[in-house]
């Protein structure tokens, strides 16, 4: 069997982690990181190294997510995981497994379990079957309950560096300069890397955010003008994102599965990479300030190919004050405000503090 990890875009440390952890697995881990940055696609490729030892077929039947000792909880509906589906799952645990000497529960989107759900699945993993595996994903520990959380061994994933992510898309045969720029602003997250490899749009998506320093003004309505631009930029991204996820559909119902859940799946996806290329964008505005302050100190700068009097245009002093804005507006959406409102509020300060 070719290397079960052998598609995994960086994570080396995490993933020699596990294949030691595969000899002799825990009964339950929690994988945790940045949205995109490949935590799911490294928890499928554990599972199958937990149950393939070797076999080609297991590895693709793990893949495709149809291997009979493999389960995968999804989402019920649009957002979370129930206290149906926790004990559906704690039904399935206590059997014996079909095919091997172990099953895996597999929570690709584990952070959207509410706290029904958690606490009924909490007995399971205080006092879990010697042949189970559960692996749950999630950004964060603080998204499940502190005794949840606490009988998982975790697993932490951090971003990607860019010429690691470059190197990964090359090697799939993505022009040189395109994987270097789907990288940029992919902000070390393989999987948001990947769904922009082919758009030519990428270079178009970091120049508006690079602009936005030189067109910011103390008017409220340049900024909202300016907001729902950068907004926008996103959406021919998004688009290759949209024809993949057609594709997937179509052959799903062409095989007679798929519908409903699939779609719904889709959705959950989706808003996942609008989350992340917004906050690309903001740290991309970030990076401009911060090498806006280190030109003007003679440290390296990590935009190169923007003009010096562009960073010459904004105090050093100033240029950290802004690059501190700009990330307490990463928190502001994470706290699921309204995006173009809080660009736009974002982008009033700036010209508003020159």
């Amino acid at each position: 069997m070719d290397d079960v990890y052998g598609d995994v875009i960086g994570h080396e440390s995490v993933v020699a982690l596990l294949r030691r952890e595969a000899e002799r697995p825990a009964q339950a881990y929690l994988f945790v990181g940045p949205t995109n940055a490949g935590k799911a696609t490294v928890a499928r490729r554990f599972a199958a190294d937990l149950l393939c030892a070797g076999d080609a077929g297991c590895l693709r039947r793990v893949l495709a997510g149809n291997h009979p000792d493999l389960t995968v909880v999804e989402p019920e509906g649009r957002s979370a995981i129930t206290v149906d589906q926790a004990r559906h799952t704690i039904s399935q645990a206590s059997l014996a497994p079909f095919a091997g000497s172990r099953k895996v529960f597999l929570f690709e989107e584990g952070g959207v379990m509410n706290d029904e759900a958690a606490n009924a699945l909490l007995k399971t993993l205080e006092e879990p079957t010697s042949s189970t595996v559960f692996v749950l994903v999630a950004e964060s520990e603080d998204e499940l309950p502190d005794t949840v959380a606490s009988r998982c061994r975790t697993v932490v994933f951090g971003r990607v560096g860019d010429d690691s992510v470059a190197a990964g898309l090359a090697a799939r045969g993505v022009p040189d300069e395109q994987a270097a720029r789907a990288a940029r602003i992919s902000g070390g997250r393989p999987g948001l890397a990947l769904a922009l490899a082919t758009r030519q749009e990428v270079a178009e998506f970091r120049h508006a955010w690079l602009s936005v320093p030189l067109r910011v003004t103390a008017h409220p309505g340049d900024a909202f003008v300016l907001a729902d631009e950068v907004a926008a930029a996103c959406e021919p991204l998004l688009a290759a994102l949209r024809e993949d996820q057609a594709a997937r559909e179509s052959a799903a119902e062409a095989e007679g599965g798929g519908g409903k859940a699939l779609k719904e799946r889709n959705e959950r996806e989706l808003r996942r990479a609008t989350a992340a290329l917004y906050v690309s964008g903001l740290e991309i505005l970030a990076g401009f300030y911060r090498d806006a302050a280190a030109a003007q100190f003679g440290a390296p700068v990590r935009n190169p190919d923007v003009p010096a009097t562009a960073l010459a245009s904004v105090l050093p002093a100033t240029a950290v004050a802004h690059a501190e804005r700009v990330l307490e507006t990463i928190e502001a959406l994470d706290a699921n405000q309204r995006p173009t409102l809080a660009f736009a509020n974002l982008f009033a300060d700036l010209g508003a503090e020159g």
